[in-house]
């Protein structure tokens, strides 16, 4: 019984020592308490529906209301805004498309930074300047809170399977507390470091996705102008050593996959418009570090002028269409 005391007395001092972060640390304990999610588009739907399906109750919102729709009628409880979502729920998830939503959305009239209670996880899974997530992690200690940033990388059809994978960057000790969730949502969940971190991952990983699949898009109408069936180059490519991610899993030629969005007119999947964004997040990182990047730079110029022909809308897949109608030109 002594012994019991002692060490219930320890973890008291260290309560009281560590007393913000230790009631962070205790949301991994919390279990099955309510999840707030903001951003309820392409990606944070599936996502927020996947942990309604482990048993957490979801406090959601969005800025466009009609977003909110489909998962109030699996469950969540749909309130007005990311305000009133922190006033609910001590463990907030975040999916939006850029820095400037992040912001706002964290620190504006409405925000969650106005009503946030003191040990909240703020987990933000939107993909951003790596120096956002910092000054929004600098704001959040502000209010006894803790922000993480957990960028995610395999879009739409991930996102619904719950095959993501989280790149996570924020306080270690908050790490397992994170991953209980993101492992809900995701196959794969990797600690980066610092935060900031995550995003500096996922601004690489999107900058040689842009690559390769370019690189895929120029190979595959390269052979079909020399008379290749493209089902059987995509064959050839994928057993020997050019076989990549875009050439195997999503091939940019229509006809040669199914369930891509080469096979639906290049409609869902991963928006030209986001990966313009990324790639320009790459671009700004590489000059703040003084990096080459002749390779990054050509495809964010690719992606550009993409936006602005008409295929802002469609998957980014579709630079192989693009590369196409430029033929005629």
């Amino acid at each position: 019984m002594a012994a019991l005391f002692r060490g219930c007395r320890g973890l008291l001092l260290r309560w009281n020592n560590h007393a913000d972060l230790a009631y962070v640390s205790t949301r991994s304990m919390a279990s099955k308490t309510p999840v707030g999610f903001i951003g309820l588009g392409n990606m944070g739907s599936p996502m927020a529906k996947n942990l309604l399906k482990n048993g957490y109750p979801v406090i959601a919102t969005d800025v466009f209301p009609e977003s909110c729709k489909e998962l109030q009628d699996l469950g969540a409880q749909v309130v007005d805004s990311p305000a009133e979502v922190a006033e609910k729920a001590d463990r907030i998830i975040t999916m939006l498309p850029s820095s400037p939503n992040v912001i706002d959305v964290y620190t504006g009239a409405n925000g969650i930074l106005k009503k946030v209670k003191k040990g909240t996880l703020l987990i933000d899974s939107s993909t951003i300047d790596p120096a956002v997530s910092k000054e929004m992690a600098v704001a959040a200690e502000k209010m006894g809170a803790v922000f993480m940033d957990a960028p995610v990388s395999g879009g739409v059809g991930a996102a619904s399977m719950a095959k993501l994978t989280f790149m996570v960057g924020g306080v270690e000790e908050e790490y397992n507390a994170a991953q209980e969730l993101l492992t809900c949502m995701g196959a794969n969940v990797v600690y980066c470091g610092q935060v900031g971190s995550g995003q500096a991952a996922k601004l690489c990983n999107n900058m040689l996705l842009a690559i390769g699949m370019t690189g895929t898009a120029e190979t595959m109408n390269l052979g079909i102008r020399l008379g290749l069936d493209p089902k059987l180059l995509a064959k050839i490519l994928n057993m020997s050593s050019g076989r990549c991610w875009s050439s195997d899993t999503y091939n940019p030629v229509p006809g040669v996959m199914e369930g891509v969005p080469s096979a639906n007119n290049y409609q869902g999947g991963f928006g030209t418009t986001l990966m313009a964004k990324d790639l320009g997040l790459a671009q700004n990182t590489a000059t703040n570090t003084k990096t080459p990047i002749p390779l990054g730079s050509l495809a964010h110029q690719i992606y550009r002028v993409m936006c602005s022909r008409g295929y802002a809308n469609k998957d980014f897949s579709s630079v192989f269409q693009f590369l196409r109608e430029e033929e005629g030109q």
